[in-house]
């Protein structure tokens, strides 16, 4: 679809993007994978900018994953500088671009450094009123439910909330997304086909874009593309159609 803003009302409010693909590009180009994560941030730059033009409320994006501690030690350290590196290089103009920046995740584990960086990035973009940019570091959708969980049993202890209370929606507000619409579109790059822990209780409805694009290859018309096969399903949310066929679009009896 070459001219989004022509539907505004159908674009999606939440894209969600596993940006997946940067050691293997990097592999592929025979460089460091740093090189490859490197390339990634150049990718981000140009997905927030083009997400921002075009009205989408929030874009958030999976940078360093809970079980994301587990590859070398090199490779870590590089994307924390890299973190640390991206707040301070770019929220300059993510501030000019009215972008609102929030950390999703447990940021008490991060190094000072990005954790910091990240913070800063936080507080000054707090008032601004464009794009919602969330930003998953050392993030896992099922910590964050049971996170969410933890902070509800506190107040019903407390009696601060009774069992009757609590609703799909009441327990949203206890998630990391708090505030945020549901994802409606949910992009993988990188050819693969998992959630890889990634925002599961906010994606229980999300269509699902996946493409062979390493994420330092893909381009802001692949996201156009993502969004124009976003904008052109039928989405009912498990309910029937007049045909008769469910979401999946298989006959019901």
């Amino acid at each position: 679809m070459s001219n989004l803003s022509a539907a505004p009302d159908k674009l999606p409010r939440h894209v969600a993007i596993i940006m997946d693909g940067n050691g293997r590009w990097a592999k592929k180009n025979k460089l460091q994978i740093a090189f490859g994560h490197r390339s990634g941030v150049e990718t981000l730059r140009g997905i927030v900018r083009e997400s921002s033009d075009i009205g989408i409320h929030s874009l958030s994006v999976f940078a360093f994953s809970t079980e994301n501690w587990t590859r070398p030690d090199e490779e870590v350290r590089a994307l924390m500088l890299l973190i640390e590196e991206f707040f301070n290089s770019q929220i300059d103009e993510l501030h000019r671009e009215n972008v609102i920046i929030r950390i999703l995740g447990d940021r008490d584990n991060l190094p000072d450094g990005p954790r910091k960086a990240a913070e800063r990035a936080e507080l000054r973009t707090c008032d601004n009123s464009g794009l919602h940019l969330n930003i998953a570091l050392n993030y896992g959708g099922r910590a964050d439910i049971i996170h969410a969980a933890a902070l509800i049993s506190c107040s019903v202890q407390k009696g601060d909330l009774s069992l009757s209370q609590i609703t799909e929606d009441l327990f949203s507000d206890f998630l990391s997304t708090r505030g945020l619409p549901d994802v409606d579109l949910l992009i993988r790059t990188g050819g693969e086909m998992r959630l890889s822990n990634f925002l599961l209780y906010q994606s229980a409805y999300a269509e699902f874009v996946s493409t062979n694009a390493l994420w330092p290859e893909f381009t802001v018309e692949d996201y156009r593309n993502a969004l124009g096969q976003f904008m052109s399903r039928d989405r009912r949310f498990g309910r029937r159609d007049h045909s008769g066929r469910n979401s999946e679009g298989e006959k019901n009896a």
